[in-house]
């Protein structure tokens, strides 16, 4: 079996690393990533790499009058900015917000990891499978003075099972395969926030430093192999790990549906509040994405995946405003502030920025499995 991911809106899935703004320099709307060692070579025929070095040493960014043809001829990648307005915002901020991160990529082009996709397939089936019952274990296990470590764990377990009895031992899910003829591009994101202004009603704000990202476009597709370990149905291997059947494909990515869709009524909601029309406009679209499959009964979902998608991407109970959920979200010290001042939550979003408008969710992608 084969499966193909298409990006819907732009995707970062990193590789934990980032162009520091030594690393490259912006020139002609492209982010030029210096190749650094043949700079070196270069300048070490010379008098001026001592010059250079120092620079670099002391610098928060390199002085394009200085070292500018490094621009133009020791680029190792080119990465245009999704936008050419985005050249004077970049060179209005400061040098510790210029950190770009990387989509991951390997000798041969980038690729998609296969555990961003096992992940938001895992947290969309555990959703599935969430229970009043467990609701009420979860509960019980946070009351009193010391939290346990790891509280959800035994909850997780009755769901779906951990380790070695998690029923995603179904499948197996590879890397894709180099998607060479990519053409990422630099993306600026903002993040949202909400402001109380009294009577139910919240005002749009926006935290002052923006994020540069490379992202794969919409429509950037990567494919790569899945397969569902049928021995896992025998009676006897049943019994062993303690389950009733094996979780079908089918089912595997009608949860992921049934997932996105409660995530994507969220946040239009949250759209609809902050007046923010294109944002919904666009998760209208992923919306009608999402009924055209159901209707056609197609192997295929949508997922939010990667850097950007948020909590509510991460949690088996996307709708916070549960009363249970807020009780239990209460008791975690991270989260207790943010629960405290009655506004909904999470109150921030990371947005796209598309022709200096805010545009789309980062991640959404459709996932289609074929024979």
């Amino acid at each position: 079996m084969k499966y193909r991911v298409s990006c819907l809106t732009p995707v970062l899935v990193g590789d934990g690393q980032k162009l520091s703004p030594i690393d490259y320099m912006v020139w002609k709307d492209h982010v030029n990533v210096l190749d650094q060692r043949r700079i070196i070579k270069l300048l070490a025929k010379g008098p001026r790499l001592d010059s250079y070095l120092n620079q670099v040493r002391r610098a928060e960014k390199l002085d394009f009058a200085s070292w500018g043809g490094f621009a133009q001829n020791f680029a190792g990648r080119r990465i245009p900015f999704e936008h050419s307005s985005l050249t004077a915002i970049w060179e209005k901020q400061r040098a510790d917000t210029l950190f770009i991160p990387t989509f991951a990529s390997g000798a041969a082009g980038p690729y998609l990891p296969a555990s961003a996709l096992r992940g938001a397939l895992h947290t969309a089936y555990l959703s599935s499978r969430w229970t009043d019952q467990i609701w009420k274990q979860l509960e019980d296990k946070i009351q009193g003075d010391r939290l346990p470590r790891r509280p959800a764990e035994p909850a997780e377990d009755a769901a779906i099972g951990l380790n070695g009895h998690s029923r995603m031992r179904s499948f197996a899910i590879a890397d894709s395969s180099p998607a060479g003829a990519i053409a990422m591009k630099v993306y600026m994101l903002r993040t949202s926030t909400l402001a109380a202004r009294g009577q139910g009603r919240y005002e749009l704000g926006w935290k002052p430093a923006p994020y540069f990202c490379e992202m794969a476009p919409p429509g950037s597709a990567f494919e790569g192999s899945w397969s569902e370990k049928t021995f896992l149905s025998h009676p006897e291997v049943l019994r062993a790990l303690r389950w009733r059947e094996v979780i079908s494909t089918r089912a595997l990515l009608d949860a992921a549906n049934h997932f996105a869709a409660r995530v994507l009524a969220i946040h239009r909601q949250y759209a609809a509040t902050t007046g923010l029309q294109q944002l919904d406009r666009g998760l209208a679209a992923l919306e009608s994405t999402l009924a055209s499959i159901r209707d056609s009964g197609a192997s295929s979902c949508l997922l939010a995946i990667g850097w950007g998608a948020g909590f509510l991407s991460k949690s088996a109970c996307p709708d916070t405003g549960h009363e249970t959920c807020r009780r239990i979200l209460r008791q975690m010290p991270v989260y207790s502030r943010a629960i405290q001042t009655g506004l909904p939550f999470p109150k921030t979003r990371r947005i796209v920025f598309e022709a200096g408008e805010p545009a789309s969710l980062p991640g959404w992608v459709l996932l289609e499995v074929n024979p």
